[in-house]
């Protein structure tokens, strides 16, 4: 088995390691150990360290000493700069509860030293292996929130606010209450500050405690053992233990009834918790997100939400707001909805410029979960259509779409309508033909003396057009639809006959 990992360390090119320590007893013991196992090894202090990261992508590893100064600040500056190569941070023995939780779930190993077992050569061999061949926790900045920017859709300074608190946020263990209308996504945020935390690779366990009855609640969050009650004929995990070394997103806990808030108070401040039916406390490591569409200060003057758990959960509040309040975001939420919709088989849809226009004047009441809603009933009634307004639902008809938005969203599709321009019209004038009987049948008959076709169209073409401007308040994009053609067609038309005064 040594001899593998010697292998695997000996086709690694330049084979390279960086100690930073000002521990000169240590650092003699641990340049011995690598020199031996044929590493190049470079050592350096804590004050000089800077002027040794010129090639990080030639390092296999980074051991740090502890008892440096300001050494959180220190490895936090390592990991940056050396990205995925395994920072290894060595510790005197017996210190290992010492360590602050961020420096831990910082460094890719914490090592005693010196070991309680002797500290062979191919101990740290496969350390140095695993660490260059696996996935590191240790990530650069962009690595570790690259999911969370992916689920959070929108360029609106709302959606930009939430981002920045996440990232505030994410490296701590403080407990974060998130707030907003019910479809607002407050789930997709607490997994998009899941995913940017130091406990990614941990489990993300959710559950809403406002559809679990209140008798049943106490078994999902803490489990419970064999016989605790009517039915439970095995012992049985909570979502606690479910979530150890992860994060745990309580939803909607405003409805959690005040006896369960008592309990979970106490999880909170003590860290541990007994399953139903037993005496014995099982610590627990798990950072705690709750979320909730009531007001809870009101939820605190009607008695209905203790003020007390209130507090411990409101250490960073992040505000979802409504979709109302952010509607430049839309197109990007549809597109990703679509998108979603593809990939998992279930038909797509898209939408003209007008569709989405008049999407953007509603109010959304219920948020993105009625825009997710809507987009599936459209992809089943025209399954990979072309949604226009007329095809969008009763209750949005009544919206107008502006003109100034209209043109500077078709503007540019008029050039790309110029050759289907005149089927458009030859289309809009049969209709209008047959609309108008009695001139057809007066046309039947060709007058002896002729007629100059083109022109008597033209008259009467101009003719229609003014009429149904006339009737629809010069509104030219309902006058396109009484003429059964395109809004471009009419813009163009409007222009060769010199009718936009």
């Amino acid at each position: 088995m040594t001899l593998i990992w010697e292998t695997g360390i000996r086709n690694m090119a330049l084979p390279r390691v960086l100690l930073i320590d000002d521990n000169k007893i240590r650092t003699q013991q641990l340049e011995t150990i690598f020199q031996f196992m044929e590493y190049k090894i470079d050592t350096a202090g804590s004050a000089d360290y800077a002027s040794c990261f010129t090639e990080t992508d030639q390092l296999s590893g980074v051991f740090v000493g502890d008892g440096i100064e300001k050494q959180a600040t220190v490895i936090s500056n390592i990991v940056e700069r050396v990205n995925k190569v395994p920072v290894i941070f060595v510790i005197a023995e017996g210190t290992a509860h010492q360590v602050p939780t961020a420096i831990t779930n910082s460094v890719f190993h914490v090592l005693e030293w010196p070991a309680t077992h002797p500290v062979l050569k191919p101990i740290l061999d496969k350390l140095l292996v695993s660490g260059a061949q696996k996935t590191f926790m240790v990530r650069s900045e962009s690595d570790r929130r690259s999911s969370s920017v992916d689920r959070l859709k929108g360029k609106s300074q709302a959606i930009a606010g939430i981002r920045k608190l996440i990232e505030q946020v994410a490296e701590s263990d403080a407990t974060v209450l998130i707030l907003g209308e019910s479809g607002t996504g407050k789930e997709v945020v607490a997994r998009a500050l899941h995913d940017a935390s130091f406990r990614k690779d941990k489990p993300f366990v959710p559950i809403n405690c406002g559809a679990i009855p209140g008798e049943l609640l106490e078994s999902e969050l803490f489990g419970h053992e064999k016989g605790a009650f009517t039915g439970a004929l095995n012992a049985r995990q909570g979502r606690f233990e479910m979530a150890e070394g992860g994060t745990l997103f309580l939803d909607e806990i405003g409805d959690m009834p005040l006896a369960m808030q008592v309990k979970l108070l106490r999880v909170l401040q003590e860290r541990t918790f007994e399953r139903v039916g037993s005496n014995k406390t099982i610590q627990c490591d798990v950072r705690v997100i709750a979320a909730t569409h009531r007001y809870l200060e009101n939820e605190i003057k009607e008695n209905r939400f203790r003020e007390d758990l209130f507090y411990r959960l409101n250490v960073f509040p992040i505000e979802i707001p409504a979709l109302k309040d952010r509607t430049e975001d839309l197109p990007l939420l549809v597109n990703d909805l679509v998108e979603r919709m593809e990939a998992s088989n279930r038909g797509s849809v898209r939408l003209t410029n007008a569709a989405m226009a008049m999407l953007m004047q509603h109010e959304w009441p219920g948020n993105v979960r009625e825009l997710a809603n809507l987009i599936e009933r459209l992809a089943i009634i025209k399954p990979k259509g072309l949604i226009d307004a007329a095809d969008l639902p009763e209750k949005f008809q009544h919206y107008q779409v502006p003109e100034e938005i209209l043109d500077g969203i078709e503007a540019a599709d008029i050039e790309e309508d110029e050759q289907s321009e005149q089927v458009e019209a030859i289309k809009a004038f049969e209709g209008a033909m047959n609309t108008f009987e009695g001139t057809v049948s007066n046309l039947a008959q060709l007058p002896e003396q002729g007629i100059d076709l083109k022109e008597y169209l033209n008259d009467l073409e101009i003719d229609l057009i003014r009429q149904a401007l006339s009737e629809c308040g010069g509104v030219v994009a309902h006058a396109a639809k009484r003429l059964n053609m395109r809004r471009t067609t009419l813009v163009e038309k409007l222009r060769k006959y010199d009718l936009q005064r």
